[in-house]
């Protein structure tokens, strides 16, 4: 069974930074693409960020583009995201995902197993 755990959010100002984790267990970690999206209070959840198992391609939504970066480390079945210059707009909760697919990352369905989710809060 597929388990993936985020951690690293909480509480920071505008401007700041934070690094979020996600280990992955129960599966192949890196014949997987792993997705950050992330869900703001009464909005629908959105994509983030990816990086895709067979080209390292990291794709991202343009609203964080710059200042969110992606990173795995296969040897320790992690994911990162490191958040740079965080907004207010920012803050929701961040999920990580898991597919075993290469294309359309940015699409929720693709991915089989999620997190149960990590706090960012940014204040302004």
């Amino acid at each position: 069974q597929v388990q993936l755990v985020e951690s690293g959010g909480g509480l920071v100002q505008a401007g700041g930074s934070l690094r979020l984790s996600c280990a992955a267990e129960g599966l192949t970690f890196s014949t997987y693409s792993m997705g950050w999206f992330r869900q703001a209070p009464g909005k629908e959840r959105e994509f983030v960020v990816a990086i895709n198992w067979k080209d390292g391609s990291t794709p991202h939504a343009d609203s964080v583009k710059g200042r969110f970066t992606i990173s795995r480390d296969n040897g320790r079945n992690t994911v990162y995201l490191q958040m740079d210059a965080l907004r207010p707009e920012d803050t929701a909760v961040y999920y990580c995902a898991a597919s075993i697919q290469s294309t359309q990352l940015h699409r929720d369905w693709m991915y089989s197993s999620w997190g149960q989710g990590t706090q960012v809060t940014v204040s302004s």
